[in-house]
């Protein structure tokens, strides 16, 4: 074994254990996550990237007043088993987006559900695309 290998395997024993995964892991404390928000309005962009997608959307204020709201999503992984792909909004696209609110009352949150112009519905609770009648 040479060195380099025989260090990493020190500092990988030395850890406790269940630290590592907490290396690779995103938190979401930033979030009300015992809370859910609907916003309307229009996509400004969609960033179809890792380790986490984008929705960056233009939501009208109660004095109509526009505000860029951003929504983080899951990994293009995670949104393709759930019926997402890098065309399914773009910007332009009038939606409706049901989020966890950011806690600090920033514009913005994570994503929980859309219904996409088309009136469909793509969920992160349900797994899947479903259209509403039989849920």
């Amino acid at each position: 074994m040479n060195l380099k290998a025989a260090a990493i395997a020190a500092v990988a024993l030395a850890l406790p254990a269940g630290a590592v995964p907490a290396f690779a892991h995103h938190s979401y404390a930033m979030f009300a996550l015992d809370k859910s928000i609907t916003v309307k309005g229009t996509v400004k962009e969609f960033r179809w990237t890792n380790p986490h997608a984008w929705i960056l959307m233009i939501v009208n204020d109660a004095q109509g007043k526009p505000q860029q709201w951003n929504i983080q999503m899951g990994s293009p992984g995670s949104l393709i088993r759930r019926g997402w792909n890098s065309k399914t909004i773009g910007p332009g696209d009038k939606v409706s987006m049901t989020l966890h609110p950011v806690k600090d009352g920033s514009h913005g949150g994570e994503y929980t559900s859309v219904t996409l112009p088309d009136g469909k519905v793509l969920d992160d609770l349900m797994g899947g695309q479903h259209t509403g009648e039989n849920d």
